[in-house]
């Protein structure tokens, strides 16, 4: 009887040391694979985004739709519209409008990019583009929540960026120019779900971008640029301008005026001896054919003026 229930107890303790070892192996198989995840509408991540050319800002992310592209895309917007029009004539932000539900995949000129490919595992590798530039990235390492990756260009680029599978998207995304300096900083400050409220993508398209630096005798510039429309999505809804100035002391001044085809002035600013501002946003409503921008200046100045086309697209959750 004694040997029995020995046998019994054996046949238990190996049982329960098998099923021990089962949920080790399925613990560490869950750290060398991490899939896709799924997004829902409302879902939500705070990122502060640093570029060396423009001031550092704040945008939340939303997942405004989840049945974009024929149900295959969801939709990442943004909470503020003011934040959305920024971001559309800056255009420093690769990861807002259609993210495919395969990947994550963001769009860059109308092909859905893998930044990163799922299963996520150490040791995979594959191509994407980015920025206009060629990428090939690799997983380097899983660790808890963490799948860390990096991906190299030809022209000596380097973008390092971290999965986080507690927050379903990216903790950080740092990319590098050749020469290591930053382009774009990525970090992430708080994600959530159920958020409400209206939230907005701009689609943004470049029309134009220049800067002036003077310290010399008195110039005028004169430039004319061509306003069409979205290649495919029609006429834009409005015009975005971004610009940053500064007069020295003295007898600095600039003055910027856009006018349309029609002569009637779009923008007019002027800045005196000693005035200043940086990341001044603001909109055109009614986009015409054809614009002029006429800038002088005198003394110490800088001027630096982007504009964009803009169509508005918004949700209500």
């Amino acid at each position: 009887m004694r040997g029995a229930v020995g046998a019994s107890l054996a046949v238990l303790l190996f049982t329960a040391s098998l099923s021990g070892c089962t949920a080790v192996t399925d613990a560490i198989s869950g750290n060398d694979s991490v899939d896709v995840p799924v997004w829902e509408v409302g879902d939500w991540w705070l990122y502060t985004f640093s570029t060396p050319e423009y001031t550092d800002d704040t945008a939340r992310l939303v997942v405004a739709s989840v049945s974009e592209e024929g149900g295959t895309a969801n939709m990442l917007a943004i909470s503020s519209l003011t934040e959305a029009r920024r971001h559309a004539v800056l255009n420093h932000n690769p990861f807002l409008g259609r993210i495919t539900h395969e990947d994550l995949a963001a769009f860059e000129n109308g092909v859905a990019q893998p930044v990163m490919e799922f299963p996520l595992e150490k040791g995979n590798s594959w191509g994407f583009m980015l920025f206009s530039i060629e990428w090939q990235a690799s997983v380097i390492d899983l660790s808890g929540d963490y799948v860390t990756m990096r991906a190299d260009s030809d022209e000596g680029g380097r973008i390092d960026y971290v999965f986080d599978r507690s927050a379903n998207f990216f903790s950080s995304f740092i990319w590098k120019d050749s020469a290591g300096i930053e382009q774009m900083r990525m970090m992430l400050a708080d994600n959530g779900e159920g958020h409400t409220g209206d939230v907005y993508f701009v689609r943004g398209g470049d029309l134009y971008s220049d800067t002036w630096e003077d310290t010399g005798p008195d110039i005028e510039i004169r430039d004319t640029f061509f306003v069409s429309g979205h290649p495919s999505d029609g006429e834009w809804d409005e015009m975005i301008y971004f610009l940053d100035a500064e007069c020295g002391t003295g007898s600095s001044s600039i003055t910027l005026t856009l006018r349309d085809h029609f002569s009637v002035s779009a923008l007019e600013r002027v800045w005196g001896p000693g005035a200043s501002e940086y990341g001044t946003l603001g909109t055109i409503p009614y986009p015409s054919e054809e614009y002029t921008l006429t800038a002088t200046f005198t003394g110490d100045t800088y001027l630096r003026i982007r504009i964009a086309g803009g169509i508005t697209s918004s949700w209500t959750l």
